[in-house]
C-alpha cells in the first residue's frame, strides 16, 4: 500500500514539473517575441527620426558626416577609415568580445560602402580595369550588358543595391568562402553559426536553392545586424524601384533584369523576419 502512495506522489511531482517546464518555456518564447517586437518599434522610432529615404537606401550620403554612424576603431578592423551605424557596431563590440573569449578572433574587413564607393567597384569591374573573382575580364568575356551585369553580381552588387549602403553589414576576416571550410576560418564560422543571432546578427547570402533562388552567390563572410536591417529591407520592399538604380555604367540593365527583388530582396529569409 505504501508502495502504491509512493508511487503516486512521484507521478503526480513529475507530471506537475514536466508542466512547469513547458509553461516556462511558453512564457520565455513569448518574451522573446515581445522583446523582438519592443525593440523593432524602437528601431523604426528611431530611423523615422532620422528619415529613411530612397537616398539613405541607394547610399547617397557620407556617414562621416551622418551623426547616427561611427568611426570603427583599428582594434576591430584591418584597416583605417570604416563606418558603421552605432546600434550596429555596439552589437557587434559586444560579439567580438564574447567571441575573443572562446579564442575566436574577429575582423571587420568591410563595413559601410556609399553610393560613390560602390560605383568604384562596380564600374572597376564593368569597364575590365578589375578582374572578377574567377579571373575574367568582364568587358571582353561579356558583351552582352545583361550577362556581363549578372557576372558581376554573382559576388559585387549594383550601386545603389547593397546592404553596405546602410551601415549594418559587414565582412568578416576572409572573402574566399574555401577558408571557412578548414582550420581557423571552420572555427570562426561554426562560432558565428552557433552565436551571432544571440547579438542580432545574421548572413543573409546563404547557398542558392528553393528557399532562395535569386540574387548573390553564397557569402560566409557576410553578416547583417538585422534589427536595423530589417526595417531598411521593408522600407526597400515598398519604395526602392528599379527606376531608383541609375548613375553609373551598365545601369541600363538594372529594370532588365529587376535588381531590386531579384537581388536587393533576394536574402536569406530567415535575416528578414
Amino acid at each position: 500500500m505504501h508502495k502504491i502512495i509512493l508511487l503516486f506522489l512521484m507521478s503526480f511531482i513529475l507530471l506537475f514539473c514536466s508542466q512547469k517546464d513547458s509553461k516556462t518555456n511558453a512564457d520565455s518564447e513569448v518574451l522573446d517575441v515581445a522583446a523582438k517586437e519592443r525593440i523593432r518599434s524602437q528601431v523604426e522610432k528611431l530611423d523615422t527620426n532620422q528619415n529613411i529615404s530612397v537616398d539613405f537606401i541607394t547610399g547617397h550620403f557620407d556617414p562621416s558626416k551622418d551623426s547616427s554612424f561611427v568611426l570603427i576603431p583599428d582594434k576591430y578592423s584591418d584597416r583605417h577609415g570604416m563606418y558603421m551605424k552605432k546600434e550596429a557596431f555596439n552589437a557587434f563590440k559586444k560579439m567580438y568580445d564574447a567571441a575573443k573569449e572562446d579564442n575566436i578572433n574577429l575582423v571587420v574587413r568591410s563595413a559601410t560602402r556609399n553610393f560613390d564607393y560602390q560605383k568604384g567597384i562596380w564600374e572597376r569591374k564593368w569597364k575590365g580595369e578589375a578582374k572578377l573573382s574567377n579571373g575574367e575580364n568582364a568587358m571582353t568575356a561579356y558583351e552582352d550588358e545583361n550577362a556581363r551585369a549578372l557576372k558581376i553580381l554573382e559576388y559585387s552588387s549594383m550601386p545603389g543595391t547593397s546592404r553596405h549602403h546602410w551601415g549594418t553589414d559587414i565582412d568578416l576576416n576572409n572573402f574566399n568562402n574555401e577558408w571557412f571550410e578548414s582550420g581557423e576560418g571552420l572555427a570562426l564560422f561554426t562560432w558565428l553559426e552557433n552565436n551571432a543571432e544571440k547579438f542580432g546578427f545574421c548572413r543573409p547570402y546563404t547557398t542558392l536553392d528553393k528557399s532562395r533562388p535569386f540574387g548573390y552567390n553564397e557569402e560566409k563572410w557576410h553578416w547583417s545586424y538585422t534589427p536595423l536591417s530589417d526595417v531598411y529591407t521593408s522600407y526597400a520592399s515598398k519604395y526602392l524601384k528599379n527606376k531608383d538604380i541609375h548613375g553609373f555604367a551598365g545601369s541600363a540593365v538594372a529594370s532588365k533584369i529587376d535588381v531590386v527583388s531579384k537581388y536587393v530582396l533576394g536574402i536569406n529569409q530567415n535575416c528578414n523576419h
